[in-house]
Formats: C-alpha cells, structure tokens, sequence
C-alpha cells in the first residue's frame, strides 16, 4: 500500500510539473520565434537544430521507422521527398482503408442511395417502424463519418508522406465544413479525398475552386440557398474572411454581397432528375456528379466586385472571382500568417509572414514552394522543440511513437480521446476551424487528460488492437520505449526534470506513461 501510495503522489506531482513546464514555455516559444534573425538560414543544415526535431516539426511525430530511413537518406532528401509526395502507403494500411465504404463507392451513388433511404423512412406511416427506419439511416450516416475518421487517422499515423498528411489536415481545418450538418456525415470523406488531398501540396487556386463546387461545401454554408431575388450571402462571407484575404483583406460589405450574387445558382442535386431549365439558358446548365450549377436561379447582371467590374455570364462568373481572391495580396499574407501559425509560432515575426507571402505571389500560389520557404526559415529553426502540439497531434505523435510501423486495428480510442479534448475530426461547428493557438488546448483539464492517455497506452495496447470479431492470438503487449530511438536521440531532448522523473519510474510501464507525458512530448 505504500508502494501504491508513493507512486500515486509521485504520478500527481509530475502532472503538476507538466502543467506548469507547459504554460511557462509558452513565452519562450513565442519570444524566440519572434525575435529570431529575420534573415533566412537553412534550417535542416544549422549545427544547432536537432534532426529529430526537425523530423517533428514536418511530420506528425517521430518513430522509429522514420528516423532509421531519415538517417539512410539524409535529412534534406527527405524534406525535398516530403514536399514532393510519392510514396506509398504500408499494404495493410491500404488494405483496411479500401475495404472502406466510403472508398468502395462513388460519392454520388452513396449519397443518391442514402437521400432514397431517407425519402423512404419518412414515408412510413406507422410510428415504431419510422422510428427504426429514421434511426437506421441516421445510424449509417454516424457509420460512414467515422470511417472518414478513421481513414484519416490511419493515413496520419503511418503515411510515409508526412507533411502531406499534416496539410491534409490543416487546409481540412481552414476549409472547415462540420460533418453533423444534415448528410454531411456522408459527404466529408469525399470531401477529404477528392478535393483537400489532391491539392494540399499544389496550387492554391485550385484548392479553393475544388472546395467551392464540392456538394459538402455547399451544403454547409448554405449556398444551395442562394438564389436571385432571394440572395444568401454566407458562403461569400466565410469565402472571404476565412478562406483567402482573411477578416482585414480590406473587403467591404458591398464586395460580399457582389460575391453572393456571384455564387447564386451554385447548388447541389441530389436526384436523377435534371431540372427544367428555361430554353434560353439550357446550354449553361452544368452538372457534374452532385454538383449543379442552374442558371435559372442565378443573377446575370453585372456586377463590382474587389474594386473591378465582372460581367454576368454564368458560371464563368464564378472562377474570375476565384481567380481575383486568389492572386489577391491579402490572401497571400493571411495564408503565410496561417501557415506559421500551424508550423512555426503563435506570433510569427512579421518578416516572416511578408518573406513566405513573397513566395506565395512569385510562385503563383504554389502551396509547396511556400513551405519551403516556411521550412528552410530561421525562425522555424529558433522554434524547434517549443511548439505546443494541439490534441490531434498529440494523440497521433504519442501512437507513432509506441507503436511505430505495427498496424493498429481499431481507432476508436484515437477518435475518443480526440472528443474528450475537444478536437474530434471533422467536429468543429463553426467554419473558422480548430483553433491553432497554444491557449486554446493547455488548460489543466486537458494536461490531464494527455496523462491519463499516456497511461492507457503506457501500460497496454489502449484498445488499439481490440476488433469487434476475433480476438488476434498474439496480444501487443505494452510498448518497449526505452529503445534505440530514445537512448540514441531522444534522451538529448529531454530536460533534467524529465530524466529525474524516468529515473524513479517503479515500472517500465510508469516510465512509458511519464515519458509520454513529459512536457517534451507536448511540444514539437
């Protein structure tokens, strides 16, 4: 009982430290990154910055596997392998992914099938059986935004195109669309999959036109509403603000209404039918998979907007006012400033933002030369180690590091710890995204949390490879951490307090959880 109870407070103590270690490193990481040399300096070639830190910084959390083939080909290889993705995904990996429904079906097809299914429900007359019905298709509904959930967090832990999977999930986050809006659950995994992935390392242009015609958009932002005569203005609205100049982009009011008017026609169509377009405007009708453009409903007049005159002509309208907002200088900045948020600091340097906004322009939007620039900064150099890592970088750096390239087979714990801390994918309501600043996830309820998870895995496999049928025969065993990895790089990351606190670990499973709880790992 002693034993027991020394252990207890020791465990209390700890996670008091990491409370207070986390929040007194917040000024330090934001003044450094501040005040760093606003001239540029190769970060991956620096004698001070740590390769292991590095490879945390660009990917969702350094393992094993990663940095024994970070050491065979040399760090700047990999970088320059990041930005240019073409590896393949471990077979297995893909091979749960494709068995996916949501991977299997074309998104049409699947949501055509589910709106019948609904039609259907409604349609019954006895109560009991609508019930069931309505549950069932709500059921089916939850079933499929979770495998976009899953799909998500398996690419994040074993992709070997780990800066593409973490911008992946950052444009995910800027172009935010909450899967809980009508049959959003339905459409998000395309969402991911067809519009965000493809463009993620590309050009920003096209990035924005694929989210601004995908049904899921739409829908969420309510454009399929936005008719002439009857103008909605909230997709224009967040279009602006949250998507390409930001809220000081220098817009007017007059300019998002001009945007509305713009965006009337755009809409969705999830029936077979094609509507009755009036004769003089039937060659402008356009439908591609769910996405319709119906020119019955959209405003030909002429409009000004951004300063510039735009003459109504359909559809045509729609890519020149993409065009103007993503060349615009404003967008340029917003997203530099949005980027060094996300990998750099919570006051990125102003030289900065302008440095990587450069970039931006002269390579007409070209998402991965930005990050070159961004990468290969001081600034992110003087920033290695300190950065706070929100909940979903935690919990996939932590799996990362336990379980290294061994496949889990079941997410669910991911997916539920990612809901106790308040960032469950595709979870967030309102369209500004997930926060990315460090005030918004260290709260003392949260450090404790990270500590109870560190203890789920520490000590055990956490649930990871519990499946719903049969049991695997050889059952994972608590991870070994105290490996090659830690013992060759890791340890020289650590703070004397950390090592103290390993040191008096009574079991190699409370020194897995003190490691993974440290304030090391809450930080990149």
């Amino acid at each position: 009982m002693r034993n027991f109870f020394h252990s207890y407070i020791f465990r209390c103590i700890f996670v008091c430290l990491l409370i207070i270690t986390t929040f007194a490193l917040v000024g330090c990481a934001t003044n450094d990154a501040s005040n760093s040399s606003n001239d540029d300096n190769d970060a991956v070639n620096a004698n001070t910055t740590s390769t292991l830190n590095m490879v945390n910084r660009i990917t969702w959390g350094a393992n094993p596997s990663t940095m024994q083939y970070v050491a065979k080909v040399g760090l700047p290889h990999y970088m320059q392998e990041q930005l240019q993705p073409a590896r393949s995904l471990p077979p297995v990996i893909a091979e749960q992914i494709n068995a996916m429904t949501i991977s299997q079906q074309p998104l049409a097809t699947l949501v055509q099938d589910l709106e019948q299914r609904r039609k259907d429900a409604d349609a019954i007359k006895e109560d009991e059986a609508k019930k069931t019905a309505q549950q069932a298709y709500q059921a089916e509904l939850n079933r499929l935004a979770r495998e976009a959930q899953t799909r998500t967090l398996l690419r994040a832990v074993y992709s070997p195109n780990q800066l593409q999977e973490q911008m992946v999930w950052f444009w995910a986050n800027h172009f935010n669309i909450h899967a809980g809006k009508h049959n959003n659950r339905a459409m998000i995994g395309d969402f991911e999959e067809s519009v965000i992935r493809p463009h993620a390392l590309g050009k920003f242009r096209d990035l924005v036109t694929a989210t601004v015609f995908h049904p899921a958009m739409i829908r969420y932002l309510d454009n399929e509403q936005n008719a002439v005569n009857k103008i909605n203005e909230n997709y224009a609205r967040e279009l602006m603000e949250l998507h390409t100049l930001g809220v000081d982009g220098g817009y007017s009011q007059k300019d998002v209404q001009e945007l509305a008017r713009i965006l009337s026609g755009v809409g969705i169509n999830f029936s077979s039918a094609t509507p009755n377009v009036r004769k003089e405007l039937a060659a402008q009708y356009v439908r591609k998979g769910l996405f319709e453009f119906n020119p019955n409903r959209h405003d030909y007049g002429d409009k000004i907007f951004l300063g510039q005159p735009l003459k109504g002509r359909g559809l045509a309208e729609v890519n020149e006012a993409i065009d103007r907002l993503s060349k615009h200088p404003a967008t340029a900045r917003f997203v530099s400033r949005k980027l060094a948020l996300f990998f750099v600091s919570d006051a990125p340097s102003q030289q900065l933002i302008e440095r990587t906004a450069a970039t931006f322009n002269s390579s007409d939007g070209d998402i991965a030369a930005t990050l070159k620039t961004l990468l290969n900064s001081r600034e992110l150099h003087a920033s290695l180690g300190k950065k706070f890592k929100a909940p979903i970088h935690y919990v996939v750096s932590a799996v990362r590091l336990a379980y290294d390239d061994k496949p889990i087979l079941n997410a669910a714990p991911m997916l539920n710890w990612l809901n106790r801390m308040g960032q469950p994918i595709f979870g967030r309501q309102t369209p500004d995204g997930y926060p990315l600043l460090q005030t918004a996830w260290a709260s003392p309820g949260q450090m404790t949390t990270r500590f109870e998870i560190a203890k789920a895995i520490g000590s055990g496999s956490a649930g990871l490879f519990k499946t719903d049928g049969p049991q695997p025969i050889e059952k994972p065993a608590f991870p070994q951490l105290a490996n090659a990895l830690y013992f060759g790089q890791m340890q020289q990351t650590l703070s004397p307090a950390t090592r103290q606190a390993l040191d008096q670990a009574a079991s190699p499973q409370e020194w897995n959880m003190l490691l993974m709880s440290s304030p090391e790992m809450m930080h990149r």
